[in-house]
């Protein structure tokens, strides 16, 4: 089972290897074995980018032929821009600085006009100049035609002698720019000697070409290392969802351990919470007290104490007195009762009589 497993990984890295562009898994070759060797026998006709050999081969030639033709191109191109920067110096110079007559036919202004007209009658000619594919029977533009606008050259003396300045001319503009892209690319070599920046110069175009392949290199991995981290992510998030289950198990254990333990904190701490409050209260309870019966209350209520108390002996001396007494009137009888409501009314009567002399009295005076 290992040995398959092996042998599926090394057919997995190879069909990637070969076709980048096919995002494949292990599963996927177990479950289609025939694709699988398919995947393998057209990969053997193909390149890593999904061209076949010989069409990458045709590519390739044309690409070759690209670059030749791209760099003639460009070394047209970089003369004409130079001729254009050259010609606009001088046009600005012309307007911000009042020149005399004697100034305007200087040697290098004469230069200036005769390059300007001479390309200015170059582009017309392109311009009127048929291409292949243009019908010939069609009016030329403006009913003009290429020997009409080549009349307006300059003299021929003035073309030889601007031809005869051209190339120092041109010269000089081309080790300015080089000698200004070295400084760019080289800050150092700005106090070097012209020919230090001369020799530096002509090492920066493999300078150039060494630092254009190593980006391209970099570039190269950085695609590689995209395309690697596009298979991982596509294997990753099973394994993540996996590893957040086991998460999520983990923390709801662990939250209800750590709940009882925390609840049983909360208790103890509201139980010691609670005493506490208790012993607060009655503390606040003895201090009213100690605030409420200062020590001259005190001497106060202990004598009031003390006569309440001798208050309380009288009466229950008086009260057992009472009960004596009481008791020896019930061992007389029923007589000592009948004797006892005829002195109660006895004494009401005389009681009346001493209320009716006493106002018969208050009356007569």
């Amino acid at each position: 089972m290992a040995s398959a497993s092996g042998e599926y990984s090394r057919i997995l890295q190879e069909v990637c290897n070969r076709m980048p562009m096919c995002h494949l898994i292990e599963d996927d070759l177990v479950q289609y074995p025939e694709f699988t060797k398919l995947l393998l026998e057209i990969s053997q006709h193909f390149d890593e980018s999904g061209l076949s050999l010989d069409l990458r081969k045709e590519l390739d030639s044309t690409q070759n032929e690209l670059k030749v033709q791209k760099k003639i191109w460009l070394q047209y191109e970089v003369v004409h821009r130079l001729l254009l920067e050259m010609l606009q110096e001088y046009h600005c110079k012309k307007v911000d600085v009042k020149e005399d007559k004697k100034t305007i036919r200087s040697p290098e202004n004469q230069f200036c006009e005769t390059l300007s007209n001479v390309l200015l009658v170059t582009e017309c000619t392109r311009l009127l100049d048929p291409s292949p594919t243009t019908d010939h029977n069609m009016a030329p533009l403006l009913g003009l035609n290429k020997e009409d606008v080549l009349t307006l050259l300059p003299p021929i003396p003035e073309m030889q002698q601007m031809k005869e300045q051209f190339q120092k001319k041109l010269e000089t503009r081309l080790k300015e720019k080089c000698s200004s892209l070295l400084t760019f690319h080289q800050p150092e070599t700005d106090m070097n000697s012209d020919l230090l920046k001369a020799m530096k110069a002509l090492q920066l175009v493999v300078i150039l070409q060494d630092e254009k392949r190593r980006l391209q290199s970099e570039t190269e991995k950085c695609k590689e290392i995209t395309a690697l981290l596009e298979k991982q992510k596509m294997a990753f998030p099973p394994v993540q969802l996996r590893c957040l289950s086991l998460l999520q198990k983990m923390a709801q254990n662990i939250r209800l351990t750590a709940q009882s333990e925390v609840d049983r904190l909360n208790v103890d701490y509201y139980e010691s919470k609670c005493q506490a409050m208790v012993l607060k209260i009655k503390i606040e309870e003895l201090q009213i007290l100690v605030d409420t019966y200062t020590l001259p209350k005190l001497e106060v209520h202990k004598m009031i104490r003390d006569t309440l108390e001798k208050a309380i002996c009288a009466e229950e001396q008086e009260m057992v007195t009472s009960r004596m007494l009481l008791n020896a009137y019930e061992d007389l009888g029923p007589e000592f009762e009948d004797l006892m409501k005829e002195y109660t009314r006895l004494k009401k009567d005389i009681a009346t009589t001493k209320w009716a002399l006493a106002e018969l009295g208050k009356t007569s005076k």
